[in-house]
């Protein structure tokens, strides 16, 4: 009986894990999207003006 105590005791931190890095994940993904929306934004504003961007 003990032993199975420890085991789900074991699954339930191994699940609190998982759940909150999926959560960091989630954040991460979104805050890619909105990276990508700058960058496209700040391209177009550049071709539009007639800049060429120039890589560093």
């Amino acid at each position: 009986m003990n032993t199975l105590l420890i085991i789900a005791g074991v699954v339930a931190i191994v699940l609190l894990l998982v759940g909150g890095f999926s959560q960091a994940l989630n954040w991460l993904l979104w805050v890619g999207v909105v990276l990508l929306v700058i960058a496209a934004i700040g391209w177009l504003l550049s071709f539009m003006s007639g800049r060429r961007g120039h890589t560093v």
